[in-house]
């Protein structure tokens, strides 16, 4: 198959797939007389698995560590668990992150509702966003 009809079948773009090539988590395809690149049914399914690895977080780096395992006949499992396993720990360290700023944000929305602009004084920026300790 054509490019066009890989990337609809897949549901991404032809110039995504070219990136997949040039970072060599494709094969080169094959070419039609024309010219035209032609694509195997085993292309299809390495674009369906990079596109649920994504789908998961992993990076085009860390696919592309489990295709060249599974290139080289080893089969690559405890390697991708151990990628889910850190990725899971990145995000669930996100979510703490985001709920500090959260809780941060929060009070500085209350603060501001406190707040009178005509108290603000030239030498403040802008007293919401002051420190604690300077209020």
């Amino acid at each position: 198959m054509l490019i066009g009809q890989l990337a609809n079948e897949v549901g991404i773009r032809p110039e995504t797939i070219r990136l997949y090539e040039s970072r060599g988590l494709l094969p080169e395809p094959q070419r039609a007389p024309n010219g035209y690149r032609t694509y195997s049914e085993a292309t299809m399914t390495r674009l369906r698995f990079i596109r649920t690895a994504k789908a998961a977080g992993l990076t085009l780096a860390e696919i592309g560590s489990v295709l060249a395992l599974r290139d080289s006949g080893t089969e690559p499992c405890n390697h991708v668990d151990q990628l889910l396993e850190s990725r899971l720990s990145q995000i669930q360290q996100q979510r703490r992150q985001l709920a500090a700023l959260e809780k941060e944000l929060k009070h500085l929305v209350d603060r501001s509702r406190q707040l009178d602009p005509a108290d603000c004084t030239n030498d403040d920026i802008c007293q919401i966003l002051q420190p604690d300790e300077q209020r």
